[in-house]
């Protein structure tokens, strides 16, 4: 009975380290990709302010259900490719005709970190030749739990 006790608790903590291990592989880079600038929400609030498009890359259900006040939606969907940095976006639906004006500041958001959403959306924008790409890696959740504007 000892054994099978020790055998038990061996494999669910090695299901935990499998686990936790492929939560970290699911996480977007802690720094921006080439071409796009990392933002924080004061950022995102000061960018707004001076008229940058402001960009929910989230489902439009989950842009429907509270957003960044002003933000648009322009959902990275489907996303079939590799949760990766080297992903391939010829698998994925981005709409680059929401975005007619290069030079614009444009800042891209989705639900935090493990939402790759945001990140393939900046890479593909900055790939286009658009200039001023900024990425919100927080997100909405970090938006919401600072109080900022939603709608």
């Amino acid at each position: 009975m000892k054994i099978l006790k020790h055998l038990v608790f061996a494999v669910a903590g090695f299901g935990f380290v499998a686990a936790s291990q492929l939560a970290l592989a699911q996480e977007t880079p802690t720094v921006a990709p080439a071409g796009v600038q990392l933002v924080e929400a004061k950022d995102v609030q000061a960018l707004q302010s001076k008229g940058a498009v402001v960009v929910d890359t989230r489902r439009a259900n989950e842009y429907a259900d509270g957003t960044i006040k002003g933000a648009i939606s322009v959902p990275y969907d489907p996303e079939k490719s590799a949760k990766d940095a080297n992903f391939d976006a010829a698998q994925d639906k981005f709409d680059l005709g929401k975005f007619p004006d290069k030079a614009k500041d444009i800042v891209l958001f989705c639900n935090s970190g493990t939402c790759w959403k945001s990140y393939k959306a900046a890479v593909v924008l900055a790939k286009a030749g658009y200039k001023s790409v900024h990425w919100y890696r927080n997100g909405f959740p970090d938006w919401k739990a600072r109080k900022l504007p939603t709608e």
